[in-house]
């Protein structure tokens, strides 16, 4: 193939989609996964396609719930059968708490239904890809680093930001960090590169229903960086990754948080 391909995990919406039209841009095909909304997919090719201007990529749009282990191997199939190779694993796909319940009151199969999907999914979609990943031509590569195999991971502030009414997911996003660094540490004898990509506060439709409470708290300076950060700011922050510029970096956690995380008194 003339360009690299890169499979995205929840990219009919917010983030995934942001993800999915930068690594376009940048002349990646883009496998668009999605779980129930297949126009948005739709959406997420067609906006890709638009992004990439005169690159001629492609893009395959796939339906995978990621937590379901005959959908991962059917995703990673399609993928190996439409482009033969894969570039980069963006694990993307995740859901937010169920009933955004107190830790006291937490049901047992919502924490079950939200561990599969932002949990196990990407983990073992991981182990899939990178045994996939394992078997290229490394010639490509050689000429150019966007061709050099790497998975990222995108967790969340909310892995150590606690929300008591969010256990689960908050558990779930700080587990990802700790994966990344077991595939970083495992899979760098195969020249596969791992990261984690931690978002801040992201203008999506899963933050739409608290706007106006962030909308203040910005105003107020909840971050040095005064603004909502965008699908975009995470997209261009895995291209940089997928290009090959942190050849020397692998376990790493890039913050694309408006800078949330310094502390300041």
């Amino acid at each position: 193939m003339a360009n690299p391909t890169a499979l995205v995990t929840g990219a009919s919406r917010g983030i995934g989609q942001g993800i999915s039209i930068e690594l376009a841009r940048a002349g990646f095909n883009v496998v668009v996964n999605y779980a129930g909304s297949e126009d948005g997919a739709r959406r997420t090719a067609e906006e890709c396609a638009e992004a990439a201007g005169e690159n001629d990529i492609q893009t395959h749009i796939v339906r995978c719930d990621v937590g379901k282990a005959a959908d991962r191997e059917r995703m990673i199939g399609a993928a190996r059968e439409q482009f033969g190779s894969l570039e980069l694993l963006v694990n993307n796909a995740g859901i937010t708490s169920i009933g955004r319940r107190d830790v006291l009151e937490a049901r047992e199969e919502e924490f079950d239904a939200l561990m599969a999907i932002n949990l196990k999914g990407p983990y073992f979609l991981t182990q899939l890809a990178a045994n996939w990943m394992r078997e290229r031509d490394t010639s490509a590569e050689q000429s150019s680093p966007r061709f050099a195999p790497k998975v990222v991971t995108v967790s969340s502030i909310s892995a150590y930001a606690v929300s008591t009414n969010r256990g689960d997911y908050c558990m779930a996003k700080a587990a990802l960090g700790m994966m990344t660094k077991v595939y970083a540490a495992r899979l760098a004898e195969f020249g596969i590169n791992v990261f984690e990509v931690c978002p801040g506060v992201i203008a999506s439709d899963m933050t739409a229903p608290v706007k106006e409470k962030y909308d203040k708290m910005f105003a107020d300076g909840f971050t040095p960086i005064r603004r909502w950060g965008q699908p975009e700011d995470v997209g261009r922050a895995i291209v940089a990754i997928a290009e090959g510029y942190f050849p020397y970096s692998t376990g790493d956690t890039i913050n694309v948080d408006g800078g949330f995380q310094i502390r300041q008194l």
